[in-house]
C-alpha cells in the first residue's frame, strides 16, 4: 500500500511536464530498441536476397495481427487499471491485470494455430509474390509457433506502462531486443539457417522477454497477478472491449495498409516490395517516438481521469503534441537528407535503392503531422472515446489509405503508390482539428460539472460552521 500511496501522489501531484518526460523515456528507450532490432533483422535478412527482403515486409501482416491481440488486451485492460488505482479502486486494477493476461495466451495460441492452418493463403493475401512466397511461409510460420509469449508480452508491457512502472517494463524489452540482435546473425549465417534462422531468434528472444516482463510484473508492479483474480463477466468484457478496440483496429488496418501497399507494388516487382518494405522499417523509427510520448501521457491522462484533475490533462495533452511534432520533424529532415544512403544500408539493389529513396523523401515530409493524430488518439481512447479513436486511428493506416492507393496506383502506377502515404497522413492531421476540439470541449464539461458538484456537497458544511 505505501508503494501506491507513493505513485499515486506522484501521478496525482507531480508537475506534468516532468512526469510525462520521465514516463516517455522508458518508454522510448524500449521503443528504439525494438526499432534498431526491426531495421537489424531488416538489414541481415537483405543480405540473403531481394526475395528474402521482401518475405520480411510480407510478414509484417501476421506480425500486426499477433500485435492486435496483445494491444487489444494491453489497452483494454491498462486503461481501466489506470483509472481504477487512480480512483483507489485496487481490487478492480487486480482483475483486470490477471484476466488480461490469461486471455492474451489464450488468444495468442488461437492465432498460432489459425495462422498455421492458412499459412499459404495468409502470405498471398499479404502481398507475397511467387518468388517470395517460400521465404514468406518459412519466415511466418515460425513466427506463429510464438503468438501466445508475443502476444502476453505485448500485453504485460502495456499494462506496466499504465501503472507508471514503465522503467522496470524497459528493462525486459530491451533485453530481448538486444538478445535478438545478437542472435540473428549467428542463426542466419554462423549456423546457415538464412531466413528461418532470424524467425527462429525472433520467438527465443521474445519468450526470454516474456518471462522477464512477467518477473517484473509479480515483483514491481500496482497490481496482483492470481488466478483467483481470472473473471469474465459481461461488464468486464465491455470494459475490456472499450478501452482495447481502437488499438484492435489500429494494428488491424496497420496490417491493412501494408497489404494495400504490398499488393500495389507487386505489379512493378520484388524490388518495388522490397523498397516499400523497407521504407516502412525506417519511418518506423519515427513513429516509436511518437507512440513513446503518448505512452508517457496515457497514464497521466488514466490516473487524473480517475482522481477528476482535469487541468493536468490538458496541460499533459499540448504538451505531448509539441514534444512528438518537434522531434519527428527533426527525424524527418534527416531521413528525407540521407534517404539515398539509408535504403542502400538495407539492400545495395539499384531498383531498390531508386524506388526506396523517393518513397522515404516524401514521406519524410509529412511524417511530423501524425504526431498531433496519434496524441490524439491516445487521449480519446484513454478518457473512453471509443468510436472517435477508432476512426482517427483507422484514418492513417486504411480507412483514408485504402481509396488513396487504390486510385493513385492506377492513375500513375508506381509514382502513386510512392504517394499514397504523404496523401493519407495530410488528410489525417485535416481529421484531426475536430476531434482534439471536441474530446477537450468535453473534458471541459466534465469539469465544470465536477467542480459545481464539490461546491455544491461543501455548502452544508459551510453554513453549519
Amino acid at each position: 500500500m505505501q508503494k501506491y500511496g507513493t505513485k499515486y501522489q506522484e501521478m496525482t501531484e507531480r508537475p506534468v511536464k516532468p512526469l510525462v518526460i520521465s514516463l516517455a523515456l522508458p518508454a522510448l528507450a524500449s521503443n528504439l530498441v525494438t526499432a534498431i532490432y526491426n531495421i537489424s533483422d531488416t538489414f541481415f535478412v537483405g543480405h540473403i536476397n531481394t526475395a528474402a527482403s521482401g518475405a520480411v515486409g510480407v510478414s509484417f501482416v501476421a506480425m500486426t495481427t499477433i500485435q492486435a491481440a496483445g494491444f487489444f488486451l494491453g489497452q483494454g485492460t491498462g486503461n481501466a487499471i489506470s483509472r481504477y488505482l487512480g480512483s483507489k479502486q485496487n481490487e478492480r486494477a487486480n482483475v483486470m491485470s490477471s484476466t488480461g493476461l490469461a486471455a492474451a495466451l489464450l488468444l495468442g495460441l488461437l492465432i498460432a494455430i489459425l495462422g498455421h492452418v492458412f499459412l499459404e493463403p495468409l502470405c498471398l493475401i499479404s502481398g507475397s509474390t511467387q518468388t517470395i512466397l517460400p521465404y514468406a511461409k518459412t519466415f511466418i510460420g515460425i513466427i506463429l509457433i510464438g503468438a501466445p509469449w508475443m502476444c502476453a508480452s505485448l500485453m504485460l508491457n502495456m499494462q506496466m506502462r499504465f501503472e507508471g512502472e514503465a522503467s522496470h517494463s524497459m528493462y525486459a524489452i530491451m533485453t530481448g531486443a538486444v538478445l535478438n540482435m545478437l542472435l540473428t546473425p549467428i542463426l542466419v549465417f554462423g549456423v546457415g539457417l538464412g531466413i528461418a534462422g532470424s524467425a527462429l531468434s525472433t520467438i527465443i528472444c521474445e519468450f526470454i522477454g516474456f518471462c522477464l516482463l512477467l518477473r517484473a510484473m509479480i515483483k514491481s508492479g500496482l497490481t496482483k497477478l492470481s488466478p483467483r483474480y481470472v473473471q469474465l463477466t459481461p461488464a468486464l468484457a465491455r470494459e475490456v472491449f472499450n478501452g482495447g478496440f481502437p488499438s484492435f483496429v489500429r494494428q488491424v488496418m496497420l496490417g491493412v495498409a501494408t497489404t494495400l501497399l504490398n499488393n500495389a507494388a507487386k505489379p512493378f516487382g520484388d524490388a518495388a516490395v522490397a523498397a516499400i518494405a523497407i521504407v516502412q522499417r525506417i519511418t518506423g523509427f519515427g513513429n516509436y517516438v511518437q507512440i513513446a510520448i503518448g505512452q508517457g501521457f496515457q497514464p497521466v491522462i488514466g490516473f487524473n481521469l480517475g482522481a477528476r484533475k482535469y487541468d493536468r490533462i490538458r496541460e499533459g495533452y499540448f504538451f505531448s503534441l509539441k514534444v512528438a511534432f518537434g522531434t519527428v520533424l527533426c527525424i524527418g529532415t534527416l531521413t528525407c537528407v540521407f534517404a539515398p544512403e539509408l535504403i542502400w544500408f538495407f539492400r545495395n539493389d539499384p531498383e531498390v535503392v531508386r524506388v526506396g529513396t523517393l518513397t522515404l523523401r516524401l514521406v519524410s515530409f509529412t511524417m511530423p503531422l501524425t504526431g498531433a493524430a496519434m496524441i490524439t488518439n491516445f487521449l480519446l481512447q484513454t478518457s473512453g472515446k471509443m468510436w472517435r479513436a477508432t476512426i482517427l486511428g483507422a484514418c492513417r493506416l486504411g480507412l483514408v489509405l485504402g481509396p488513396v492507393v487504390l486510385v493513385l496506383s492506377h492513375a500513375l502506377g508506381l509514382t502513386g503508390v510512392q504517394i499514397s502515404q504523404p496523401m493519407t497522413d495530410l488528410i489525417t492531421g485535416l481529421v484531426t482539428v475536430p476531434m482534439a476540439a471536441s474530446v477537450l470541449h468535453e473534458l471541459a464539461g466534465d469539469e465544470k460539472r465536477h467542480l459545481a458538484f464539490l461546491e455544491k456537497s461543501q455548502a452544508p458544511e459551510a453554513e453549519a460552521k
